[in-house]
């Protein structure tokens, strides 16, 4: 007769058997699990170091191609701005070190830059549009016609175009050394430019600015810088956004003007100012609108070519 006990004993040895299974079972899982999991971290490993190895195969030969660029910049674009005058406006961001560089390979061209101007954070700040609209509007040059109803940076371009550069038929002042003066001061006084000394108007324009605007508001600043460029091309022989390759983003200024087919038939733009190879494209730019013509040059996705009068490679 099958006692009480028997029946406690039997279900107590079956889950100690299921017990054991499942240890067992468990045991042979997590070795073969791991090992699985260690052959991956090896291969994964291994990647990672060919990934490292081929980006420091392109870095070495990024450098090398900018040294041959900055080696060589000078002899490709001597000359081709011969007695000609550029005007030097970097935004906040753009790095001085950029700026130095572009300046002097310029000179080397055979252009005079005959001043630089700075835009303070707050020309392109959204909060302080308005206020930028009404320095601006009352600091207009008599006899110069700005754009009707424009915004901030539009209207700052007139400004600037007005005084600081030359008229692109007479190669004349458009305006007075007073109206200069004036507009100079009461900008800086306003807390939105900063200049050097002694600027004069020049024929052409370089706008040096840095990578794409982040944070609140980045559209907006991006589109204040954008418009200004085009509108200072518009008032005299050629002006040239210059950047790096952030800026050709949508959040850039050089990606609001590239997404604008009426900005991009006036405005160059050169996405790569940060390298040798840029500056010298930016020169070439200036050159290149001197003669009428415009184009998107760089390393970005929405460039057309590296530089003026290099013909892209397939696929862009």
């Amino acid at each position: 007769m099958i006692s009480l006990r028997y029946h406690v004993v039997s279900i107590a040895a079956c889950f100690l058997a299921l017990a054991v299974g499942v240890v067992l079972g468990s045991t042979a899982l997590n070795g073969s699990l791991l090992s699985g999991l260690a052959g991956e971290k090896k291969d994964l490993g291994l990647q990672v170091a060919d990934l490292e190895a081929q980006r420091n195969a392109l870095n070495a030969r990024l450098t090398d191609a900018d040294a041959f660029a900055g080696s060589m910049g000078p002899k490709v674009v001597a000359g081709v701005l011969d007695k000609r005058s550029v005007v030097l406006v970097t935004t906040a961001d753009a790095r001085p070190a950029d700026r130095d560089a572009l300046k002097q390979l310029v000179g080397q061209a055979g252009a005079a830059v005959t001043g630089e101007v700075q835009l303070t954070s707050a020309f392109a700040d959204p909060e302080k549009a308005d206020q930028l609209r009404d320095v601006v509007t009352r600091l207009q040059p008599a006899g110069s016609k700005f754009p009707t109803a424009g915004d901030s940076g539009t209207l700052a371009g007139a400004l600037f175009g007005s005084v600081l550069l030359l008229d692109k038929t007479t190669a004349k002042p458009q305006s007075s050394n007073e109206e200069l003066a004036a507009a100079l001061a009461g900008l800086t006084d306003g807390g939105f430019v900063k200049t050097g000394q002694d600027v004069k108007p020049a024929q052409l324009a370089i706008v040096l600015t840095g990578a794409q605007a982040t944070g609140d508001g980045a559209g907006d600043r991006a589109a204040t810088i954008a418009r200004f460029a085009t509108q200072l091309d518009r008032s005299g022989a050629g002006a040239v956004l210059a950047g790096d390759a952030g800026s050709a983003e949508g959040a850039g200024a050089l990606g609001v003007v590239r997404a604008d087919t009426s900005a991009t038939s006036i405005l160059s733009t050169v996405d790569n100012a940060d390298t040798s190879a840029g500056r010298v494209s930016t020169v070439l730019a200036l050159k290149e609108q001197l003669d009428g013509g415009a184009g998107r040059y760089g390393v970005a996705g929405n460039a057309q070519a590296p530089a003026p009068g290099v013909t892209a490679p397939a696929g862009n």
